[in-house]
């Protein structure tokens, strides 16, 4: 099953949460310091929730869609790139507590999406240098064109 992902900056993730929780009638699936996300099955949703600056509006961070392999994540690849997108890979990579195979491509207005698998969960909400995920601030990925 893939499911689409919406990944939000919070200015208040306690806040968030519990208004969340309301309106999808469920508890988080994963909470860290600093992060928590909803893996919905309906709507088949990753809701995902990064603690930002006290005081400002809540904003999108990225976009993505979760697939269930490697495999897939390598199709992905081959079938954006094979499209004309700019491709960036990432393989086993930490991002958002979790050990992950990703493909970023960027749409029209700069709006950063990965396809992703979920490998193993971690310990840190760490991102790969110059990676769009959980970035204070949007941050450019060198594109490498898969052909």
């Amino acid at each position: 099953m893939s499911r689409v992902q919406l990944a939000l900056r919070v200015p208040d993730l306690k806040a968030s949460i519990a208004f969340y929780s309301k309106l999808f009638n469920a508890e988080p699936a994963k909470l860290r310091d600093g992060y928590a996300n909803f893996a919905l099955a309906e709507p088949p949703l990753k809701l995902v929730l990064i603690e930002g600056e006290s005081g400002q509006d809540t904003r999108m961070d990225h976009l993505g869609v979760e697939v269930e392999s490697s495999e897939a994540v390598a199709a992905a690849t081959a079938r954006l790139a094979g499209q004309g997108l700019d491709t960036a890979v990432e393989n086993d990579t930490t991002c958002c507590y979790a050990l992950q195979d990703k493909v970023w491509v960027h749409g029209p207005g700069q709006e950063p999406w990965e396809v992703y698998v979920v490998k193993a969960d971690a310990d840190s909400l760490a991102k790969q240098p110059q990676s769009p995920c959980c970035a204070s601030e949007p941050a450019p990925v060198e594109a490498v064109r898969q052909e």
